[in-house]
């Protein structure tokens, strides 16, 4: 199936209401609360895939990870609209910023459903309650990566809900503690999980070691890095997609180079109202060409725009460029029709380039509105990433030759000629060529620290990670502390 699609609603009901019992003198018949409810094996599987739902969010790591670096500008049709990305854009973004408090929200709400299945653990056995429990271990530790990657120190709850009383109780965890639990949660998961998913879009063995040595390299833990992705390289699962240039079309999803995706579907619809209950990937149609009426692309939203610098970035005979970054106007003059093509500028901006990797194209546009069913998924983790990190956590071991040959198969794929990798910027440089407009470049620029030298506005000690949402601080009652420089 395309998507893991269930109503959920009886299920999100029952986690955040309180038992009825203090008002009613009597239980209704058939009742089911938070407290009762995992009672059958299905019980468990209904709750996960509550779990998996969040990952919806992940359109905003997408923008963010692009707008916030020097790969792309906000975009959109006013510098009002999505105004807290327009400040992420510029780095004036503080405590008040709806995007940020969506990105906390939502990641500890995936939390929840994940602690909420690892509460009751104990409830009930059954054949399949193990490797449950390990998707579950999996979710936790994606969402409290997200997390620790935007904010740093975060609150760290395990194996129970997330209420007002843990807000006002709980202080922020030192992200020292919070990436051990991720580890151990990936380290748990990986020993469970089956190296191929039952079913798509589930968590797999690979996926939970992938993200595992990713979680290492963040922490320049460098040596269980490369032992890690080298059993991935080793286990010989993985390769690379032969067409980077249709690496990211519908038709190429869940090919050996994918390792974890988050799955959408084009069959079921939204609204602007509630951008995480949508079933489609929101950030197709906003970054589609607004008002566009011609070949091959459909129209959209302007959002998340390509800087000139990304494409200038990429060498002319490098075919990754045309298939990242859209240049409109060549594009257009290269058709049979150009006059008869026509197309937008937003106000929010405009560099005249597109993200081409996750925008929308005729014959991969979902149901009205159209601008939030792409059922185009997003790459979470692909093997090309992995080989880079590999590369890197090696050259930074002191085996340049090892990079080489790890980056070089990068080359290959994309069709330019090798290179040597006499230094780590090399590596840096092709993780921007070869990863670009997928979200990653913010937090690779900010890890790497060279944000303040490709940042405009970079400010060193305080950039680094984004501001909590006051709006949060205040409802912890002032228990959370704020950032530095916010």
């Amino acid at each position: 199936m395309k998507k893991l699609i269930f109503t959920l609603a009886i299920l999100a009901t029952i986690i955040m209401l309180p038992s009825c019992e203090k008002f009613l003198s009597v239980d209704p018949p058939y009742a089911q609360d938070a407290e009762n409810f995992f009672q059958t094996p299905e019980d468990y599987e209904r709750a996960l895939v509550g779990a998996y739902d969040l990952l919806q969010s992940s359109f905003l790591t997408l923008w963010i990870g692009e707008i916030a670096s020097d790969n792309a500008i906000a975009g959109g049709e006013s510098v009002n609209d999505s105004k807290g990305l327009h400040d992420i854009d510029n780095m004036t973004h503080g405590g008040v910023n709806v995007e940020l408090r969506n990105v906390l929200r939502w990641n500890y709400t995936g939390i929840t459903r994940a602690n909420y299945i690892l509460e009751h653990k104990d409830n009930i056995d059954f054949p399949r309650k193990a490797h449950i429990l390990a998707e579950a271990k999996f979710l936790r530790a994606y969402y409290y990566f997200e997390l620790v990657k935007f904010f740093g120190d975060v609150p760290l709850i395990i194996d129970k809900r997330i209420g007002i009383e843990e807000a006002r109780t709980i202080p922020r965890s030192p992200k020292a503690e919070v990436y051990a639990q991720i580890e151990a949660d990936l380290i748990a998961a990986a020993a469970v999980l089956n190296p191929v998913a039952a079913q798509k879009g589930r968590a797999t063995r690979g996926a939970a070691k992938a993200l595992l040595g990713k979680v290492y390299l963040y922490q320049n833990k460098f040596t269980e890095a490369a032992a890690i992705f080298d059993e991935i390289i080793d286990s010989g699962q993985y390769s690379l997609y032969p067409d980077y240039s249709q690496l990211f079309s519908v038709a190429a999803e869940n090919n050996p180079e994918t390792i974890f995706d988050v799955e959408y579907t084009g069959a079921e619809g939204g609204s602007y109202g509630c951008l995480i209950c949508l079933e489609g990937n929101a950030a197709v149609g906003f970054q589609g060409i607004r008002q566009y009426n011609g070949p091959v692309y459909g129209d959209g939203n302007s959002y998340n725009l390509p800087t000139p610098e990304l494409y200038a970035a990429f060498s002319p005979i490098d075919p990754r460029r045309a298939a990242t970054v859209l240049d409109i106007e060549a594009f257009i003059a290269a058709q049979p029709n150009p006059g008869q093509i026509t197309y937008a500028i937003g106000a929010g901006g405009h560099t005249g380039y597109y993200n081409n990797k996750y925008i929308k194209k005729q014959g991969e546009i979902g149901l009205p509105d159209n601008d939030l069913t792409s059922p185009v998924n997003y790459r979470v983790l692909r093997y090309a990433d992995v080989l880079l990190m590999a590369a890197e956590a090696h050259y930074q071991l002191g085996n340049p030759s090892r990079a080489t040959a790890l980056v070089n198969q990068i080359r290959q794929r994309a069709g330019i000629p090798g290179a040597s990798v006499n230094n780590i910027e090399k590596v840096y440089n092709e993780r921007r060529l070869e990863l670009s407009g997928e979200g990653l470049r913010f937090f690779d620029l900010v890890r790497t620290g060279q944000a303040a030298q490709y940042i405009p506005g970079f400010v060193v000690g305080k950039h680094e990670v984004f501001p909590i949402p006051q709006v949060e601080i205040d409802l912890a009652g002032g228990n959370w502390s704020q950032n530095p420089g916010y």
